[in-house]
C-alpha cells in the first residue's frame, strides 16, 4: 500500500482557512491555486499532496478514495449524505449560516402561516426540503446552481435557501434574511479504508488538525 497522502479541498475559504491547520502540522502547500492551473499540488511533506476539487466533489473523492481526506462544510456534507465517511472533528472553519431569504416586502410570516405553497430556489436541496418539511410548509423546490438571489427579483420563486455570510449581497440584491436554518462550518473528512490502511502516515496530521482547531483557529 502506497504511503502517499491525498487531502481534497475546494479553492476559496476552506482553502485559505485549512492553511494554517496544515501549518500546525508543520505543513507547506507549495503553490496557491488562484496562481497556478494545476489541479494537484505538492507539499513540504513528502508523502502529502493537495488536490483542488469543487466544493460539492470533495466528500465524493473521499468517499471513493481518490483522496485519503479532505475538508467539506457541513451543508455539502448533508446534501451529500456522508455515506462512506469517518467525520472526527468540525474544524470550525469557513463559519457561515444557512437561511431563508425573500424579496424586500414580501409577507414570508404570512405566506407561511396561510399554508400556502412556496416556491423555493436553491441548491441545497436536503436541506430546504427538510426544514419546511418540519414546519409543515409546502414548498416547491427549483434546484439552481447560481445567482440564487436573482431568483426572487424575477418571480422564479417567493423565497430562497442559501448560504449567508455577511448578509452583504443579500442586502445589495434587496433581499431579507428571514429565517436561519443551521449554522454551516467545515469538518475533516476521511475515507475510512485510508484511516486503516494509512493510519501510520494520516493520524499525526488528524491530530495536528484537530489540536489546532481546538486552539481556535481563523473562522467567521
Amino acid at each position: 500500500m502506497s504511503s502517499q497522502l491525498t487531502l481534497a479541498l475546494s479553492k476559496g475559504r476552506i482553502f485559505n482557512d485549512t492553511l494554517p491547520l496544515l501549518e500546525a502540522a508543520g505543513i507547506r502547500v507549495l503553490e496557491d491555486p488562484e496562481k497556478s492551473r494545476k489541479l494537484i499540488l505538492e507539499t513540504s511533506h513528502p508523502d502529502l499532496r493537495v488536490i483542488i476539487v469543487r466544493a460539492s466533489d470533495v466528500p465524493t473523492y473521499v468517499q471513493y478514495g481518490a483522496a485519503d481526506f479532505g475538508v467539506a462544510g457541513k451543508d455539502v456534507l448533508i446534501e451529500h449524505g456522508g455515506i462512506g465517511l469517518y467525520q472526527p472533528v468540525d474544524l470550525q472553519i469557513a463559519a457561515c449560516r444557512m437561511s431563508v431569504a425573500v424579496a424586500e416586502g414580501f409577507d414570508y410570516a404570512s405566506a407561511v402561516r396561510q399554508g400556502a405553497r412556496l416556491r423555493v430556489a436553491t441548491k441545497y436541496v436536503e436541506i430546504a426540503r427538510g426544514h419546511f418539511a418540519s414546519k409543515g410548509v409546502h414548498v416547491d423546490l427549483i434546484k439552481l446552481y447560481g445567482s440564487m438571489e436573482l431568483a426572487p427579483l424575477v418571480g422564479l420563486s417567493d423565497a430562497i435557501v442559501d448560504l449567508v455570510s455577511t448578509g452583504n449581497t443579500l442586502r445589495a440584491n434587496h433581499l431579507v434574511e428571514v429565517e436561519q436554518i443551521m449554522d454551516i462550518s467545515s469538518r475533516l473528512i476521511v475515507n475510512q479504508a485510508a484511516l486503516k490502511l494509512k493510519r501510520e502516515n494520516l493520524q499525526p496530521i488528524l491530530a495536528a488538525f484537530e489540536t489546532a482547531s481546538l486552539a481556535g483557529s481563523p473562522s467567521a
